[in-house]
């Protein structure tokens, strides 16, 4: 991944699902250029691997906190993921 790349995992929290999140959230990722992954979490978050350009990132990490209608967004908490294992395309995983 190049120095204007980045990947970041983020875990979302509030009402978030049962809102259609997730697919939302490949809906975005997809737009902006990215790639990735999102899923449900056991504890009623949303997790996400999203990896592009560091501005398209960014723009996603801005777009977290709005959500879809019918969510409210409490916590969108990122760290560094490595790009070692970033899928080719957009997935909505288990």
């Amino acid at each position: 991944m190049g120095k204007d790349r980045k990947a970041v995992l983020v875990r979302i929290s509030g009402r978030v699902q049962g809102v259609s999140f997730r697919v939302w959230t490949r809906a975005r990722a997809e737009q902006l250029g990215l790639v990735g992954w999102v899923r449900n979490d056991y504890d009623g978050s949303v997790k996400a691997l999203i990896a592009g350009p560091e501005t398209a990132v960014s723009a996603m990490l801005k777009e977290f906190w709005k959500g879809p209608p019918g969510a409210s967004v409490v916590a969108v908490e990122v760290e560094v993921a490595s790009p070692v294992a970033i899928p080719s395309g957009f997935q909505i995983t288990a």
